[in-house]
């Protein structure tokens, strides 16, 4: 290939994305329909990452896919008369291209595909969400929901509640919303009604209500009604604790972002969200690790059988620790964040069984704090009940990651180069480092990546959709 025809190659791609990316944003507010590629979202994103998102079809394919095979499929899908859905474009841009030399049959293949959206009388039903509390978690949740806000997605983020109130609070909730150290700035705009305590982000008026406790609110003075309520202060882990919010005029459900404790459902999506009936009123969306790992336990454990292990948690320091010296009532976690590798226990080896009971009895966990504001990493080490070879498991695991129900849980990397910092941002609740497998007999040790604050809130938010009836199918469906 000339060098001018790489210019003009990627030049030709940039131009059929910006015909795109206006179709993706019709889709998604009008009617409701999620586009993604190969398992990513690609609605909100920009021209070169809708490029860039092309380009890695290679993985999945083995050839690279252009926008100017998408782009006629993209616009047929804007004239079908879709109900909420979730399609992916790359699997069905494959799929038609491996089988048609030109556009003639899109229409045909893209009705016979989606013929059960085409076919449903589903509609979009509006549920309300507060947030209680809005630290690390909360806020990321907060730019979830804003980025996925529209006619065609049901949750709506009605209000935060935090302590305080004094003069200037509500500025910095906003700056804090808006401007952040690990994720990068706020995409869109944010600005704040004093007299009516809100804070208006991309148009979603926020209501920030300031209580103490539960007790003091009332949602329906706010013109909130039968609300899901995402606790993510931790302050309250098991069912009595965190009853206190069905005890508020306007709220019908609750969510725990932490470990439940008790009789309380420890949710993973992707591997236990079943569980969540239509009657459960709490439900625990689990812990960060907990959710980076046990996906990838159960693919394993599916097709070799773990006999037992050990988890072993690198993980970056957070708020509940010490930036210097002082006391805690931890063990070592009073010791500075910022300097210091700090050994502390884990639960979340544990509460895998909590999620996939098969597993109940098998693990041991400990973890390692370590002085990064933003990724971790989980070492699995794994006694199976079969053999595995290092290429035949890592081709599994990438299989899984591309081509199963768990691929929006998984995913797979054999870059030598990849660092922590490459992880910032991650939609998977777990990445496997397939460079750094180990396998021997029926041993394996697996690399786990994976962000602890976005790639998780990304799980909550699933959780959240599962317990509010709201979840929409994706198509091609994967079996």
């Amino acid at each position: 290939m000339s060098p001018e025809k790489y210019l003009l190659d990627w030049q030709t791609s940039q131009t059929n994305a910006e015909s795109i990316s206006p179709l993706l944003g019709q889709l998604y507010r009008q009617k409701g329909v999620e586009v993604l590629m190969f398992g990513k979202q690609i609605v909100n994103t920009s021209v070169i990452d809708i490029v860039k998102s092309h380009r890695l079809s290679r993985r999945y394919t083995g050839s690279e896919l252009s926008p100017s095979q998408t782009l006629p499929l993209i616009q047929t899908l804007a004239t079908l008369n879709l109900s909420p859905c979730r399609v992916d474009i790359g699997q069905l841009a494959h799929s038609y291209w491996s089988n048609n030399e030109d556009e003639g049959n899109i229409s045909d293949f893209l009705q016979t595909a989606l013929q059960e959206s085409l076919n449903s009388t589903q509609s979009v039903e509006t549920r309300d969400v507060v947030l209680y509390g809005f630290g690390r978690i909360g806020r990321l949740l907060a730019r979830l929901l804003v980025e996925k806000s529209g006619q065609g997605y049901p949750l709506r983020l009605k209000a935060i509640v935090v302590r305080g109130g004094k003069d200037g609070d509500l500025e910095k909730r906003a700056s804090l919303l808006r401007r952040d150290s690990v994720h990068g700035p706020f995409n869109g705009s944010i600005t704040v009604d004093e007299n009516r305590k809100a804070i208006i982000v991309n148009g979603n008026y926020i209501q920030v209500i300031y209580a103490n406790s539960p007790a003091d609110v009332d949602y329906t003075a706010y013109g909130i009604h039968n609300a899901l309520v995402v606790d993510n202060t931790g302050m309250w882990r098991d069912r009595k604790g965190l009853s206190k919010h069905l005890n508020c005029n306007g709220s019908e459900k609750v969510l725990l972002t932490a470990p439940g404790k008790g009789d309380l459902k420890n949710v993973v999506f992707g591997v236990n969200e079943s569980a969540i009936q239509e009657d459960d009123t709490i439900i625990s969306a689990a812990s960060c690790t907990t959710n980076a790992i046990t996906p990838i336990l159960k693919a394993i454990n599916d097709k070799y059988g773990i006999d037992s292990g050990h988890i072993e948690t690198v993980h970056s320091f957070t708020n509940d620790q010490n930036l210097i010296d002082n006391f805690h009532n931890g063990e070592r976690r009073g010791r500075s964040a910022s300097l210091n590798m700090v050994l502390t226990s884990t639960g979340a080896a544990k509460a895998v069984a909590k999620a996939l009971p098969e597993l109940s009895g098998k693990l041991t966990g400990n973890a390692i704090r370590v002085p990064t504001p933003n990724v971790s990493m989980a070492v699995a080490n794994l006694n199976l009940n079969s053999v595995a070879a290092k290429d035949e498991l890592n081709a599994y695991l990438r299989d899984m990651a591309l081509n199963s129900p768990l691929s929006g849980q998984i995913d797979y990397t054999e870059s030598t180069e990849i660092v922590s910092s490459d992880i910032v941002g991650s939609r998977h609740a777990g990445v496997v480092d397939g460079a750094a497998t180990i396998a021997q007999d029926k041993r394996c040790v697996l690399y786990i990546w994976y962000d602890n604050e976005f790639g998780y809130s990304c799980q909550v938010v699933h959780c959240m959709e599962q317990m509010m009836g709201v979840r929409y199918k994706t198509y091609p469906e994967v079996k």
